[in-house]
């Protein structure tokens, strides 16, 4: 054996010798393990996911839809994003338009021992048959729907066959606070029961979907196939319903959590299921106006004291809203005794207020607060609140403007008799930035009406970034109102 050989040999040798040393002396005494120097004590939620899984459910959807011409599971040729990478490489001649089968998966959890769930509406909406599985039951049932609510996206189901039920407590959504424990429990990509825990990230988070949304932000990994679970506290209620996640990818929206997930206030919920319960929809209150964000420019160009409150950019006719006297350009500052500090918060109460009640409306008209009664009406398919306007105007202001004839407002559809249409926008321009769009029709710059070109000249002369002007424009079937600067004179 060689030198080098016999080096190799003693040098593992006295390894294993001193390992052997070590692991006697420092970690094992009689027999018995050394306890650890540190007792961390940190919290298991062991018990409590136990026991309030056999509350949630696995939801699997079959249906029919309509297929587009395009490739198997609805990619079409223009579709420059695929799911999966290997479906550039898989895929099929497309398919003739028609019906085709769909499958769907999701998650619920029961709220009595009836056998009624709840769980989203994009869950099961149209599906033609519903699957129930529960964690320690090998059995499947089926389920219909009691009602669905889209604007909430909350769906009732009622299930078949099952007994010896464990319905969740229903906890209480509005005492919750930013850093609260939070456990989301679901059917994540079809994995079955699977649990995660982190906390409250954000409370009324009213500008990631609709009106109506008013979500609970949570960083607890929620994913594909949680929609519709439970959201709980760390005392095992129930506190919202996992509905959405943010994503973001080239597209918008990956479908792969990144720790920002969105939940359905409980409290939200108990309206709604009370409602589905009894009569298998929802309605709501209707006020009949059309609102926007009061920005600190408009705030600054109307002379208020704060960028807040509803600004209202047009009013239904005939709506409740018109009838009590309520106009465009008014900012709605209270409804029925209850501050509105952002626009987002209207929807909301509306939506809320038994039909037929009469409440009071306070409005800043021309910085004079003004009071209305307004009987609220049921909300059919108009909008209770659109209208947030992104960013999109004589050379100063980036725009070219003509009069506004008969026959042009006959063509654009609306009903204006005075006024400047909008015919270019030069992009990067004041005109653009304030968002006007060709094809607008301008009726007031500065609180009075524009009637030709020459008036809307005189009107904007004067515009600058610390003298900005609040537009009024009509837009398709609707009013808005925009402001316009300058940045530099």
């Amino acid at each position: 054996m060689n030198i080098r050989l016999w080096v190799i040999v003693l040098t593992f040798i006295g390894l294993i010798s001193a390992a052997s040393v070590a692991g006697a002396g420092d970690l094992w005494t009689d027999g018995k393990k050394v306890a650890p120097v540190i007792e961390l004590n940190l919290p298991s939620f062991a018990p409590i996911v136990e026991k309030l899984s056999a509350s949630v459910v696995n939801i699997s959807v079959e249906g029919k839809e309509e297929s587009p011409m395009g490739f198997p599971g609805g990619q079409g040729l223009e579709n420059e994003e695929q799911e999966n990478p290997f479906d550039y490489f898989f895929q099929m001649p497309p398919m003739r338009p028609g019906k085709r089968m769909f499958e769907g998966l999701g998650s619920g959890f029961v709220i009595n021992s009836d056998g009624y769930i709840v769980t989203n509406n994009h869950v099961v909406d149209r599906a033609s048959k519903i699957t129930i599985k529960f964690k320690d039951d090998k059995e499947s049932y089926t389920a219909k729907v009691v009602g669905s609510d889209e604007r909430t996206d909350i769906a009732l189901l009622k299930v078949e066959g099952a007994k010896n039920l464990s319905p969740a407590v229903l906890g209480d959504s509005d005492v919750i606070q930013p850093g609260d424990w939070s456990i989301a429990i679901g059917n994540p990509f079809s994995l079955g029961n699977t649990a995660t825990v982190g906390i409250i990230s954000a409370k009324s988070r009213r500008n990631v979907g609709g009106p109506y949304s008013d979500f609970i932000q949570t960083d607890a990994s929620i994913n594909p196939g949680n929609s519709g679970g439970p959201l709980f506290n760390a005392r095992g209620e129930v506190i919202g319903v996992n509905t959405a996640i943010f994503s973001p990818n080239r597209s918008g929206n990956s479908g792969f959590n990144i720790g920002i997930g969105f939940a359905t206030p409980i409290n939200i919920v108990k309206e709604v299921i009370d409602q589905l319960f009894a009569k298998g929809k929802v309605t709501r209150g209707w006020l009949g106006v059309l609102i926007q964000p009061v920005t600190a420019d408009a705030a600054k160009a109307m002379s208020l004291k704060s960028a807040s409150g509803a600004l209202v950019a047009d009013v239904v006719r005939d709506s409740p809203a018109e009838k009590a006297g309520i106009k465009r350009g008014d900012v709605i500052v209270k409804y029925d005794n209850q501050s509105i500090d952002d626009n987002a918060q209207l929807p909301q109460l509306v939506g809320r207020t038994e039909l037929g009640k009469s409440v009071s409306v306070v409005v800043l008209r021309e910085n004079e607060e003004k009071t209305f009664k307004v009987k609220i009406e049921e909300l059919k398919d108009e909008e209770l609140a659109k209208g947030e306007t992104k960013p999109s105007e004589e050379v100063k202001l980036g725009v070219k403007v003509q009069n506004l004839t008969p026959d042009m407002a006959k063509s654009l559809g609306i009903d204006e008799s005075e006024g400047v249409v909008v015919t270019e926008v030069m992009p990067g321009g004041a005109a653009f930035e304030s968002g006007l769009r060709r094809g607008d029709v301008i009726i007031e710059a500065g609180s009075r009406p524009v009637k030709n070109t020459k008036s809307f000249k005189e009107l904007t002369k004067n515009v600058a970034k610390d003298k900005p002007i609040l537009l009024l424009v009509r837009r398709s079937d609707h009013t808005i109102y925009l402001t316009i600067k300058l940045d530099e004179q």
